[in-house]
Parts: structure tokens; C-alpha cells; sequence
């Protein structure tokens, strides 16, 4: 595979991984993971990519420990990643619209049975992040310290890059002031001041 047709085949995949994840912060899914890992390969082709990756990561992360900081909680995440589970299975089983759909039948289970994949491949995916989560966060509070310092530690890194933009912004706009007479926006031959 040549190097172009690689980064085309990566940055797609970022893309739609990222795209996903937004999809899946309302549909159900693993938002913060899918953002995290399109984010992951498209920070190998652009640096704000690579900025996000740690913060958006970092918080995937603390939705997994708070999701496990009580036995309630960790009841209802593990009803609601089998409950996907379950939908995923109807609709891989594809059965006819029962007579109370109001629509056409077209419209019963739409996607077909890859939206029963997808949906499968998140109920695991739910479980895996549950368990995981279980065996880090819960009855831990160091771990669930720990990574809060890393979240204000990355917090805090990502502001001062923010404002070492801001200064060097600032530093080209003195550098390279506008032509006098010259404003964005003025018409040609306009200056400041006329009142026509």
C-alpha cells in the first residue's frame, strides 16, 4: 500500500470513528471511546488531534469509575449493556413488524442485520469497560484520585497551550500590523474617519 493511499485509509477511519462517537454519545454506544480512538489515529496526521486525544480520554475514563463507584450503578450499567445486547439479538433475528406498527413494515428494524452487529459489538464493548472499570475504580479511591490529578494536570496543559497561542497570535498580528489606511472589511480607497 503506498504512503498516500495508508494516510487516505487512516484519516477515513479516524473520521468515522470520531464520527461514531459522537453518534454514540446519544445513541447507544461507547461515545468517549470511539471520539477517543478516531482521535487516536488521526493524531498521527494533525497536532490537535494529538491535543484532544489525553483530555477526551482521560474523561471516557472517569465516566468508567463513576459508573462503578456504587453497586446500583453498576446494576443499572449492566442492565442497560444487556438490554443493547438484547435489541442487538432481535434484530438479528429479524422478525416480521408486528400488527400494532403504525408504519410500513420497511421502516420495522431498520439496517438490517449489521445494526444488530453494531449494536452486539457495543453490548461487549459495555461489558469489557464495566468489568475493567470494576477491577481499577471500584473500592479504590487512589486509582480514582490519581487519575482526577491527571485530569487537572492535562486540564491545566491544555490551558497553557491555549495561551501560548494566544501570545503568539498576538505577537504575529504586532509583527505584521495591517497596511495604514488598510482595514479589514473597509472599502478600497476608504480611510478610517470618512464619512461619505
Amino acid at each position: 500500500m503506498t504512503g498516500a493511499a495508508k494516510r487516505l485509509l487512516l484519516e477515513t477511519l479516524g473520521w468515522l470513528l470520531l464520527v461514531a462517537g459522537v453518534a454514540a454519545l446519544v445513541l447507544p454506544g461507547p461515545g468517549l471511546l470511539l471520539i477517543a480512538a478516531g482521535l487516536a489515529v488521526l493524531s498521527r496526521q494533525y497536532a490537535w488531534a494529538d491535543n484532544l486525544l489525553e483530555p477526551v480520554l482521560l474523561r471516557a475514563l472517569r465516566a468508567a469509575a463513576e459508573g462503578v463507584e456504587t453497586w446500583p450503578r453498576i446494576l443499572m450499567s449492566t442492565l442497560f449493556a444487556l438490554g443493547i445486547g438484547a435489541v442487538g439479538v432481535l434484530w438479528l433475528a429479524g422478525p416480521e413488524a408486528p400488527g400494532w406498527w403504525p408504519l410500513d413494515a420497511a421502516w420495522w428494524l431498520l439496517g438490517g442485520p449489521w445494526t444488530g452487529v453494531t449494536l452486539l459489538v457495543s453490548c461487549v464493548i459495555a461489558l469489557v469497560l464495566i468489568v475493567y472499570s470494576y477491577r481499577r475504580f471500584h473500592d479504590n479511591p487512589d486509582a480514582v484520585a490519581a487519575l482526577q490529578g491527571e485530569i487537572e494536570e492535562a486540564d491545566e496543559e491544555a490551558h497553557e497551550q491555549r495561551e501560548r497561542m494566544r501570545h503568539l497570535r498576538e505577537r504575529r498580528a504586532h509583527e505584521h500590523p495591517e497596511e495604514p489606511g488598510k482595514h479589514s472589511g473597509d472599502a478600497p480607497g476608504k480611510q478610517p474617519g470618512d464619512e461619505r
